[in-house]
């Protein structure tokens, strides 16, 4: 007769609640880009969304503690040209927010703690050197200031954001990157490419540390690093059109670990783990579901915990830092699900009867104070993150605005004949990259019926 043994797990039981429409965020008008991307973003003071706006590309900044309708005219963060892709915010300076477009910059923008009062169009910092349009913006987890981008032009550039110099451009990638993730100390970059190869790079020397073709599909790929476990996470397709994930190590591509088939819907899964739980987070785009993992170290290395079911399908997610949760009720992670209208936080707790705190499910975690400054990592040194208690008093409740000093270069123009020409060659390319894009926009609204 058969074992039926079942499998001990504090968060077999952990259940998803969505808060109440008093707290959710209505009048979202989410971009409708096709660029996959999670569309949102948080911290503990604002939510960015990606903003369907006309005339170039838009985001909102809304202040977390303020949910409920939206005036039709909020002030947006509006100073780029083309479709914003991407944003994400600095993890040790809450005020600041990164942005990818497809005007082909990335740009660093600061959010007084007020929220804004009109729209914003100057950034802080305006990252030029993407030869195509910018399809994500990924901060270094340890160190200060450090931002890795990726572009159609098939490279992953990694900035000082402060000095404004591109320090490292890793080249390799034969298609568009998909998807990019910083490992837990922030040494390792993972990519997902549109060639159906996944890559771990080595950020600072440029080199391809392992590569495999993880999904055969013909559809995005996503990749993540499963915290400290020092293994990578994929998401892709199977050649049946199946939405898969794989488990590997992360310095060794030869074989996944694990591989499995979820079910047939089209929507790409987003990741979302945790590293102070093991558990993941895989919230499908088109669909109302999240699915959550918990993450071992032995095969199977994965063990489905539970699912949470919406008739509303998400257009996009975010997670929020772990320094946000309430630990009053055993909250051990909130996703923000982004719909067609709204923005709606769902809060996913462990049910326990005691109130007072769980030390075992809250170990010290990822702080919002960085291990390095961005010199010292890209002078070669490495560290884990810098963690703290989140026992309460632990935790304040929000950091102060922090000055952000940027180094803002002039630009000279090219000092030589050689370099003139080279920069002649680079415009030539950009202009014909710009008339392709008006072309394929023209066209786009002689489809949908306009002049």
């Amino acid at each position: 007769m058969a074992s039926r043994i079942v499998r001990s797990s504090k968060y077999r039981h952990v259940f998803g609640t969505a808060a109440k429409i008093e707290l959710t965020y209505n009048g979202i008008k989410p971009s409708k880009s096709a660029w996959d991307s999670n569309k949102v973003t948080a911290n503990r003071k604002f939510i960015g969304v990606v903003w369907d706006a006309g005339g170039g590309g838009s985001f909102a900044v809304l202040k977390s503690n303020a949910p409920g309708k939206l005036k039709a005219d909020i002030p947006l963060v509006c100073g780029h040209s083309a479709d914003v892709l991407d944003i994400e915010f600095n993890p040790f300076n809450e005020n600041l927010i990164a942005s990818s477009s497809e005007d082909g910059y990335a740009k660093i923008w600061h959010i007084p703690d007020e929220g804004l009062t009109s729209n914003l169009t100057a950034p802080v910092q305006s990252l030029s050197g993407h030869k195509r349009k910018v399809g994500t913006v990924n901060f270094n987890p340890v160190a200060n200031n450090v931002l890795a981008t990726s572009s159609n032009d098939f490279s992953v550039k990694i900035w000082d954001i402060e000095k404004g110099d591109a320090k490292n451009d890793v080249s390799g990638h034969a298609d568009i990157i998909q998807s990019v993730a910083w490992n837990y100390n922030g040494s390792l970059l993972a990519t997902a490419c549109k060639d159906k190869k996944i890559r771990s790079i080595d950020p600072r020397s440029g080199g391809v540390v392992a590569e495999a073709e993880a999904h055969q599909g013909v559809k995005g790929m996503r990749v993540t690093f499963l915290g400290n476990r020092d293994k990578v996470f994929s998401m892709g397709f199977s050649k049946t059109s199946e939405r898969q994930y794989s488990i590997w190590e992360s310095r060794n591509f030869s074989k996944p670990l694990s591989t499995t088939n979820v079910d047939t819907a089209s929507g790409i899964l987003m990741p979302f783990y945790d590293n102070d739980t093991s558990v993941l987070f895989l919230a499908g785009k088109g669909d109302g579901n999240i699915r959550y993992y918990e993450i071992v170290d032995e095969d199977p290395y994965i063990y489905f915990l539970s699912e949470y079911k919406s008739g509303t399908p998400q257009r996009g997610m975010g997670m929020l830092p772990k320094l946000a949760v309430d630990v009053s009720v055993c909250e051990i992670a909130r996703l923000l699900k982004l719909t067609a209208t709204a923005v709606e936080p769902i809060s996913f707790q462990v049910p326990r009867k005691s109130d007072i705190f769980q030390d075992d499910l809250y170990p010290p975690t990822s702080s919002n104070e960085p291990a390095l400054t961005a010199d010292q990592w890209f002078n070669g040194q490495t560290s884990n993150p810098k963690t703290m208690n989140l026992s309460p008093g632990s935790v304040p409740t929000s950091k102060p605005a922090q000055e952000f000093k940027p180094v803002v270069k002039e630009d000279e123009g090219p000092k030589s004949e050689r370099e003139l020409r080279d920069e002649y060659e680079k415009q030539k390319k950009r202009i014909a990259f710009l008339e392709a894009e008006l072309v394929k926009k023209d066209a786009r609204i002689k489809e949908l019926g306009g002049n």
